[in-house]
C-alpha cells in the first residue's frame, strides 16, 4: 500500500517545513475555527485546540486524514500564547529567562468528521541567563511576534536556549516521532 496524502489543518510555515522535510505528502487547509478550549486544566488546551482544528477540517473533508496541532509554552503551569505586543513579548522572555519551562503540543488525527486519535508531546526547555539587552535585541528583531512563548528555537531565539529535554521538533510545533507513532498505530503510512 502506498503513502497516504494527509491534510494539515494549520497555516504554520514551520509545520509545513517539517512535513516537507520528512517527505510527507500533504495539503494545507487552514481551519478557521476559533480555539476556545473548555477544559478546566490549561495543560489540556493544546490537545483540545488541536482537536478543534482537525475536526473543523474533517467535517468538510470526511474522506481525508486530517492532522491538527497546537503548541503552547507553559511556565509554572500557566500557558503563554503568542505575544500581542513587543512589550508583552519582552515580559514573556524576561519571565522565561534563566528558567525551565514546558512546551506542549497537542496532536489530533481526524477522519470521517471525528477525532480518531489525540495525544500530546511535552518537552522541557531551559533558557540561559540572558542580559536585558539580549532580550531587547531579540524582541526588536520581530521574530518573537508569531510564536508561542515569544521565541522560536529554530530561529534567532536559539541564542536564548541553554538546553532541551525531549523532542526538538515539538518545540518548533510538530512532534515528528509522536505524529508518526500515532499514524502508525492507525495503519496510516505517510
Amino acid at each position: 500500500m502506498g503513502k497516504t496524502k494527509v491534510i494539515l489543518a494549520s497555516g504554520s510555515p514551520r509545520r509545513k517545513e517539517i512535513l516537507t522535510q520528512i517527505g510527507v505528502n500533504f495539503e494545507v487547509i487552514v481551519s478557521n475555527e476559533e480555539e476556545k478550549p473548555t477544559s478546566e486544566n490549561p495543560l489540556d488546551f493544546p490537545i483540545e485546540n488541536a482537536s478543534i482544528k482537525a475536526l473543523s477540517v474533517s467535517k468538510k473533508l470526511p474522506s481525508e486524514i486530517v492532522l491538527g496541532f497546537d503548541t503552547l509554552v507553559f511556565l509554572d503551569g500557566h500557558p503563554l500564547g503568542k505575544p500581542h505586543s513587543e512589550a508583552e513579548a519582552f515580559d514573556m522572555l524576561r519571565s522565561l529567562n534563566g528558567r525551565s519551562h514546558k512546551v506542549i503540543t497537542g496532536v489530533a488525527v481526524a477522519h470521517g468528521g471525528q477525532i480518531i486519535k489525540a495525544e500530546c508531546e511535552e518537552t522541557e526547555v531551559v533558557f540561559r541567563n540572558c542580559s536585558e539587552q539580549e532580550l531587547k535585541n531579540y524582541v526588536n528583531s520581530k521574530d518573537p511576534m508569531d510564536k508561542a512563548g515569544a521565541y522560536g528555537i529554530q530561529t534567532a531565539g536559539a541564542r536564548l536556549i541553554k538546553e532541551i529535554r525531549g523532542c526538538y521538533y515539538n518545540v518548533v510545533g510538530l512532534p515528528v516521532a509522536r505524529m508518526l507513532q500515532m499514524l502508525g498505530e492507525l495503519k496510516v503510512e505517510v
